[in-house]
């Protein structure tokens, strides 16, 4: 059995990190599966993710459907993005959902797709897809662009796609939604923490390379990408090396003085 206070106080310090990185705003949020219980997560209830400090404020909810367990009642309302990725995919452990604005624009830019520009952004491989919730919405569903239905958080998930060669893991690590923002996976809260803050600042330099290239006179086409070897290899490397940034975050947030982790320093 996994020490869940372990699980949670990482959990927390996730949350803390995400902020500190301005990863997520005050309305993105990240998952883990239960360590201990494959059929449940754990998920901040309907709070900001600098402010969410202890148990108290986490809730627990089923894989299946995404309804409260032991104690929990309601939550945030775009858990289904998390229980409907965690139900299609075994093999994922935890889940981002951000709002960061140097990836929003590539979001409503059909023309201009997300690519991996440098080693560390491998992990975003051959394709970012983009959902469209508007494909997805049922008649009378109010158009508030919120994945707040299993619905939705089914249709969303399977943007992702099913590897071939291991079918209990997405095709894509990462996706985008339109006029909304992106989710990204993982194996664990480290590694999904590590994919997130790398495609928002690919996103940045992506941008920055098309307007130097633009300003060259050589439009988008001028922009070097990785290759499809290069992404490969380095989507691997990029799965290794996750406890290596991770180290410098947690220490960088909680020394920072901004938050409070009642479980204390998560592992290291």
């Amino acid at each position: 059995m996994v020490n869940l206070t372990a699980t949670l106080s990482t959990l927390i310090a996730a949350n803390h990190i995400l902020d500190y990185l301005n990863v997520l705003d005050s309305f993105g949020h990240i998952s883990v599966r239960n360590p201990n219980n494959n059929h449940t997560f754990f998920l901040a209830l309907q709070m900001g993710a600098a402010v969410v400090s202890g148990p108290k404020d986490i809730g627990e909810y089923l894989v299946a459907d995404g309804s409260g367990v032991n104690g929990t009642n309601g939550g945030h309302p775009e858990r289904y993005i998390h229980s409907e990725i965690l139900k299609r995919y075994p093999d994922v452990n935890a889940v981002i959902h951000s709002h960061n604005e140097d990836v929003l624009p590539y979001t409503i830019t059909g023309s201009v797709s997300v690519q991996p520009t440098y080693h560390m952004a491998g992990f975003l491989g051959d394709q970012v897809p983009n959902f469209d919730i508007e494909s997805a919405y049922n008649e009378t569903d109010p158009r508030d662009m919120l994945v707040n239905t299993p619905q939705l958080g089914a249709a969303l998930a399977a943007v992702l796609g099913t590897n071939i060669s291991q079918p209990t893991s997405p095709l894509y690590t990462t996706a985008l939604q339109r006029g909304h923002g992106f989710i990204t996976t993982g194996t664990s809260i480290e590694q999904v923490t590590e994919f997130a803050y790398y495609a928002t600042r690919n996103a940045r330099v992506q941008t920055r390379a098309i307007g130097l290239s633009a300003y060259a006179g050589m439009g988008i086409d001028g922009v070097q990408y990785l290759s499809t070897d290069e992404r490969r290899d380095s989507k691997n490397m990029n799965i290794w090396i996750s406890y290596k940034p991770w180290q410098q975050w947690a220490l960088q947030s909680e020394r920072s003085g901004m938050y409070v982790n009642q479980l204390g320093t998560p592992p290291i």
